[in-house]
């Protein structure tokens, strides 16, 4: 295909994002006839996906079921978790491992050759499947990448940055990149997460909500901003390339304990994110210390090769001693306002994974739901995808509207204003900042005047009962309005 916007540079579904959600979609659309073009900034092994520790959580145990892995779910999301989003993905997830696994996707398995199920915070079962313990994502998305390039009607192109979305006659046409433009009759967003737009970030630098800005300026809604999740345990060595990597919650699952100043643990490892995470701020709080010790002597490294491998090259020795730990932004549960078929306030345009809001995650998202996100929404909005037909676009061609990626001083912002523990002051500050989706945040968080799950406001200490169950829905002019989504 030609890059240069003419009319042969046109496909039947644009997917914008390389990771485990755009790989995903791409092969389901195709497999439903479509012809896909792939856009991805990164090389696809360069992908946030790639990097992913956790694994995909689904109701596999006997005596386990979906009913109670929607029960985890929705009590791990404070009173916001949309319940036909939870119905879906957890009815759904057991089919979605079996569906990786016929595609030759490799999960750890247990001596007798039965699936190694792991344990983690906010689950009351034994459900999340992983690849060498805390590789899942590399093992999935490679495979994910092979199947890709075996696809005769899916192409992708690499290092191709999507500048902005085809807009106009109210709806989307296709995409604009650095290359020029494509023409799509359906344009799937799975551009991964915004957490890197905070300062201390588990993300790779690229996390920066690029789609939610792109939909906004392209006429879609955004919602559920200011629910960020700061995950407990990333690393805290200030000044060392290996600050804020992140430490997954699966060796909690498996015997690792938070450990004060004084050596003694303080919290419940297993509680969900929110409740971890608020833990650990008030100990350091306490004991005045930027950081927490995480115990992993009781870990088995052979269950977690990867990790152990990574703290002994930032010079840790977590077999012998325990090792310092703080919060930082991990996972955005907010994004573009999504239905369960991925469908967005603007036609033919469709938002998967992480980038999209559909209610699901609440206001903390359940350990390990977000991987297994991408496979059952994936699926559906593949499906709506491929079902959609080329509008006519009139005489309307691209705007002049194109991305502009944040400064430092923003991502610096972002975590002073809008950090961890947050106030009316900093946020209305954070509101003027250059980057749309930081003002978005600024403004949401600002908005929602109580404390609940990601978000807690010092001004706002409780959870406020009216607000149960309510999304904070910003339009393109940033005007916030409240919806309740069944």
């Amino acid at each position: 295909m030609s890059n240069q916007g003419t009319e042969s540079d046109r496909c039947d579904v644009a997917v914008v994002g390389g990771g485990a959600a755009g790989l995903w979609v791409a092969l389901q659309a195709s497999e439903s006839g479509a012809a896909v073009v792939i856009l991805s900034r990164t090389a696809l092994s360069e992908s946030a996906s790639f990097r992913a520790q956790g694994g995909l959580a689904a109701a596999l145990e006997p005596g386990d079921s979906p009913e109670q892995h929607a029960a985890d779910t929705i009590a791990a999301g404070r009173g916001l978790c949309r319940p036909s989003a939870v119905a879906v993905l957890t009815e759904g997830a057991p089919a979605a491992v079996h569906e990786l696994l016929e595609l030759g996707v490799n999960f750890d398995r247990d001596p007798d050759g039965s699936l190694q199920l792991g344990l983690e915070g906010g689950h009351t079962r034994r459900r999340i499947v992983h690849s060498r313990g805390s590789e899942s994502g590399r093992e999935i998305t490679a495979r994910l990448a092979t199947l890709v390039a075996e696809a005769d009607s899916i192409e992708t192109r690499e290092r191709t940055s999507a500048m902005a979305l085809w807009n106009g006659d109210g709806a989307c046409h296709g995409v604009i990149t650095d290359r020029g433009a494509l023409s799509a009759g359906a344009t799937v967003l799975a551009t991964g997460g915004s957490a890197a737009l905070w300062k201390r970030t588990t993300n790779p630098w690229g996390a920066i909500g690029a789609g939610p800005v792109m939909a906004q300026a392209a006429g879609a809604d955004l919602a559920d901003l200011e629910l960020c999740q700061f995950h407990p345990t990333a690393l805290a060595l200030p000044g060392s390339p290996w600050d804020a990597t992140l430490i997954t919650e699966a060796v909690r699952g498996e015997g690792a304990v938070l450990l004060d100043a004084a050596g003694k643990r303080f919290t419940d490892e297993l509680a969900p994110r929110d409740a971890v995470a608020a833990a650990v701020l008030a100990r350091m709080q306490a004991d005045g210390t930027d950081s927490v010790k995480l115990d992993l002597r009781e870990v088995d490294p052979a269950r977690f090769p990867a990790l152990f491998e990574t703290l002994a090259e930032a010079g840790l020795n977590p077999t012998s001693e325990p090792v310092p730990v703080a919060p930082a932004a991990h996972y955005m549960m907010g994004g573009i306002v999504s239905d369960l078929d991925g469908r967005t306030s603007v036609p033919s345009l469709l938002a998967v994974g992480e980038c999209a809001c559909t209610g699901l995650h609440g206001a903390n998202r359940l350990a390990s739901n977000s991987l297994t996100e991408c496979f059952v929404f994936g699926s559906r909005a593949a499906k709506a995808a491929a079902g959609e037909v080329a509008g006519e676009r009139g005489d309307t061609g691209p705007s002049s509207w194109r991305f502009d990626p944040p400064q430092q001083r923003t991502r610096e912002a972002v975590w002073r204003l809008a950090g961890p523990l947050r106030r009316a002051k900093e946020l209305a500050l954070l509101e003027r900042d250059p980057y749309p989706l930081a003002r978005a945040i600024g403004a949401g968080a600002n908005a929602r005047r109580e404390s609940r799950g990601g978000h807690r406001r010092e001004d706002f200490p409780a959870l406020d009962p009216e607000l149960d169950g309510i999304h904070l829905v910003q339009n393109p002019k940033g005007e916030i309005r409240h919806e309740s989504w069944v």
